[in-house]
């Protein structure tokens, strides 16, 4: 699979999450919540810090801070796909990137990143994400693995 195709693969999943964050931005506001599965529910949250709100202190040198790291390290990721040769950590890869440029861009809209996509067991709230979280966490899952895996190998050959 030529780069190409994985840079079009990203772009539609970056569309797919700008579009879900802009559909339950239009349709939903904060406070409703709409179970669609006994452990998921859509609601509507605007997170100005990172992953699980850390550093959520919602101010302008916090939120600008936050998406110049994002660049930063998606510029060095977008670096490490193309010296990938293994096409199951590319995969890992541009779900990861994909995942990133869709906050990014949320966030350099206006500051926050929308998140909708509430976690519970019980009535025991976990977390709420959206679906660039999702790809940024499936995508280190995936590649992770294949790097454990590769190291794990190369140990046994070595010795």
């Amino acid at each position: 699979m030529s780069n190409i195709k994985f840079f079009l693969a990203a772009a539609s999943l970056i569309l797919v999450d700008l579009f879900s964050k802009g559909y339950v931005e239009d349709f939903f506001q904060q406070g409703d919540v709409v179970n669609i599965l006994p452990f998921l529910s859509i609601t509507l949250a605007f997170n100005s810090g990172i992953a699980f709100s850390l550093l959520d202190f919602n101010n302008f040198f916090t939120d600008y801070v936050l998406l110049f790291i994002g660049l930063i390290i998606t510029v060095f990721l977008v670096r490490l796909f193309k010296q990938e040769d293994n096409i199951t950590s590319k995969v890992g890869l541009i779900l990861i990137i994909s995942g990133a440029l869709g906050n990014i861009i949320d966030r350099a809209m206006d500051g926050v990143v929308t998140d909708f996509l509430l976690f519970f067991v019980g009535n025991t709230p976990f977390f709420i994400f959206n679906l660039a979280d999702a790809y940024i966490s499936c995508g280190a899952v995936l590649y992770f693995g294949i790097e454990l895996s590769n190291y794990i190998s190369k140990k046994a050959q070595n010795e």
